[in-house]
C-alpha cells in the first residue's frame, strides 16, 4: 500500500485541475505505484496467492483505464505511459 504522503504527491503531480483526484491520469499512476509495491512483496513471498490475485485485478484495471484514455486523448495517454515507464 502506498502511504498517504506518496498518494498526495502523485495526485499533486498528475492532476488536471485543482479539484481533480479521480481522473484517468491520476488513477493510472496510483495503480502503477501499487503494482510496483505488490511486485516487490511477491518477490519476497512467492506463495502469497491472495496478493497475486489482487495484483492481477490491479493490472487489469490499469489496462482498462489506459485503453479508455487512449480513445479519449492520445496526447495524455502518451504522457502517462512515458511518466509511468510502461512499454507501449
Amino acid at each position: 500500500m502506498l502511504k498517504t504522503e506518496e498518494k498526495l504527491k502523485i495526485i499533486k503531480e498528475h492532476k488536471i485541475n485543482d479539484a481533480d483526484t479521480g481522473s484517468d491520469d491520476v488513477q493510472i499512476v496510483l495503480l502503477s505505484g501499487e503494482i510496483k509495491e505488490l511486485l516487490s512483496h511477491l518477490k519476497k513471498h512467492p506463495k502469497d496467492f491472495h496478493s497475486k490475485k489482487g495484483l492481477l485485478k490491479m493490472v487489469s484495471q490499469r489496462r482498462k483505464l489506459l485503453k479508455h484514455l487512449k480513445k479519449e486523448d492520445e496526447k495524455r495517454y502518451n504522457k502517462i505511459v512515458k511518466a509511468v515507464g510502461l512499454k507501449r
